[in-house]
């Protein structure tokens, strides 16, 4: 499937870096994955630099932005010290997430409501800096008009809520969180908003989520990596585009 109509797949590596520091020294090395997911499919690469270098290092985003051939997403929270390395480093993104220091992993949407003040001259600072900014926010209404007003092209819909009710089986709640995305999409698009999403998703919800037709980019991480261990990396992104591409088939039988 080639054109507008194709979803791209964004591939975060953070935790091939996870399992490196977990004993030290250099492997596996988040470059070679990167390297590997770009040779079965992906169109970009994804790596959160966190306050705590917990999973990706400076280095690994200077090699990174040195050696792949395709976008690099860098995620960031939006502090001076961040903003100075994107700026610093110009990766072909950067996408604003909130960050705390106990969280295992980033467990909600940006509150670009009560940040507007402090996220107004970071995302102005990237944008000329020709870096595209994209804001990860909840499907709310009022946090997606916020990201518009602030000048920001893009938003990632967190679709942590809706992937974890699935899993829990909690039908009820996983049909209102859908339609909150659903909902949300429609609305950003509407806006001029170009629309990404990402958090918890699986080959079934990745599926489900590309038939939205607003949606060009999914940005995947911990499942692809947990899958690669017992398939490899190479068949499990060829498997995520092959569910991805399913998916948008659906919007081009409407």
């Amino acid at each position: 499937m080639s054109g507008p109509s194709r979803i791209r797949l964004g591939v975060n590596v953070d935790h091939v870096a996870t399992v490196r520091n977990a004993r030290g020294g250099r492997h596996p090395d988040p470059l070679r994955a990167a390297l590997a997911a770009i040779a079965a499919g992906a169109d970009g690469i994804t790596a959160h630099l966190r306050e705590d270098r917990r999973h990706i290092v400076d280095e690994d985003i200077r090699r990174l932005k040195a050696e792949i051939t395709k976008p690099l997403n860098f995620e960031m929270a939006a502090t001076p010290e961040m903003l100075a390395i994107a700026l610093a480093t110009k990766p072909h993104a950067a996408c604003l997430v909130p960050e705390k220091r106990t969280e295992r992993t980033t467990e909600g949407g940006l509150d670009v409501v009560a940040q507007k003040a402090t996220l107004g001259p970071a995302i102005e600072a990237l944008r000329k800096a020709s870096i595209r900014v994209s804001l990860f926010i909840a499907a709310d209404p009022r946090q997606i008009e916020t990201a518009a007003s602030l000048g920001a092209p893009v938003i990632e819909i967190h679709t942590g809520a809706w992937c974890e009710a699935i899993m829990q089986g909690n039908r009820a709640e996983a049909q209102t969180e859908w339609r909150r995305i659903d909902d949300g999409a429609r609305l950003a698009k509407s806006l001029g908003l170009e629309v990404h999403a990402g958090h918890g998703l699986d080959y079934a919800t990745a599926e489900q989520i590309a038939a939205l037709p607003e949606i060009v980019e999914l940005n995947i991480g911990h499942f692809l990596i947990g899958e690669a261990i017992f398939e490899g990396l190479p068949e499990t992104i060829r498997r995520m585009r092959a569910a991805m591409e399913r998916g948008r088939a659906k919007v081009l039988a409407r």
